[in-house]
C-alpha cells in the first residue's frame, strides 16, 4: 500500500490517459493528497483511503469529472453541493465539475468535506441501507423531544445529514444509559445548530469541522 501523501504510479498512468478532464482530475488529486489520504487505483479509478478503508473516488465521464464520497449520505453537506450519482443510490454522493476554476474556488470547502469524511470513519458511523428512509429515533431521544420542545425544534432544524449522523451515533449504543449519556453530551451542540464533528471553539483550521485545536486552549 502507498504511503500517505505519496503519488501512486498507477494513478499517474490513469491521469496520463485522461482526456477531457485531465486538468480537473489533477487538481482534485492534489487536494486528496493534501489531506493525507492514501492513494490507490481501484475499480479502474483513483481511490483515496483512510487506513484500509476506501473513502473517495475520482472519475471522469462525458459530461463532467466527479468526486465521489462512498459514504456521502452521512456528510452534513453544509454547502448543498452533493448529489446522488443515481436515483437509487443509498450511500454514495458526488460533486460534479466541468472546469478547473470551480475546483480552485471550492478547495477549502472540499477539504472540509474530506476531513468530515475522515471523522465519520474514525467514529465508525455506517450507512443504513434499509429500504425505510425515515429516521427511527431511539426511545431515549423521543423522550427528550417530549420533555424539551426547544431541543426537538433545534434537532429538526439540523440538515438531514447531521440528523442522521446524530441518530446513528445515539442508536448504536447498546445500553439505554449510554444512549441517554450520549444525547445529554451533544445537547449543547444540537442547540447551537452544530453537527457531531463541527467546530464549536472557532479555532479549527478545517472549518466547519473540528481539528482538535480546542485541546490546546488554556
Amino acid at each position: 500500500m502507498n504511503n500517505l501523501n505519496t503519488m501512486n504510479p498507477k494513478v499517474d498512468e490513469y491521469l496520463s490517459k485522461a482526456q477531457k478532464w485531465k486538468k480537473e482530475l489533477i487538481a482534485l488529486r492534489k487536494i486528496m493528497l493534501d489531506c493525507m489520504l492514501v492513494e490507490e487505483l481501484k475499480w479502474g479509478n483513483p481511490c483515496y483511503m483512510y487506513g484500509k478503508t476506501n473513502l473517495i473516488l475520482l472519475g471522469e465521464f462525458k459530461e463532467s469529472c466527479v468526486l465521489s464520497f462512498i459514504k456521502g449520505t452521512l456528510l452534513s453537506d453544509a454547502e448543498a453541493i452533493l448529489s446522488k450519482p443515481g436515483e437509487n443510490s443509498q450511500s454514495a454522493r458526488v460533486i460534479k465539475f466541468t472546469n478547473i476554476k470551480d475546483i480552485i474556488k471550492l478547495e477549502a470547502v472540499l477539504k472540509a468535506y474530506i476531513f468530515e469524511t475522515i471523522e465519520i470513519e474514525k467514529v465508525g458511523l455506517k450507512v443504513d441501507t434499509s429500504a425505510n428512509k425515515e429516521l427511527v429515533f431511539p426511545e431515549e431521544l423521543q423522550n427528550k423531544f417530549k420533555k424539551d420542545k426547544t431541543f426537538k425544534k433545534a434537532f429538526e432544524a439540523l440538515t438531514p445529514g447531521r440528523q442522521r449522523a446524530y441518530n446513528m451515533f445515539f442508536t448504536e449504543a447498546k445500553q439505554s444509559a449510554t444512549r441517554d449519556a450520549r444525547i445529554e453530551k451533544y445537547i449543547p451542540r444540537i442547540l447551537s445548530g452544530k453537527g457531531m464533528n463541527d467546530c464549536v471553539c472557532g479555532l479549527s483550521k478545517r472549518m466547519p469541522n473540528c481539528d482538535g485545536s480546542h485541546k490546546f486552549m488554556k
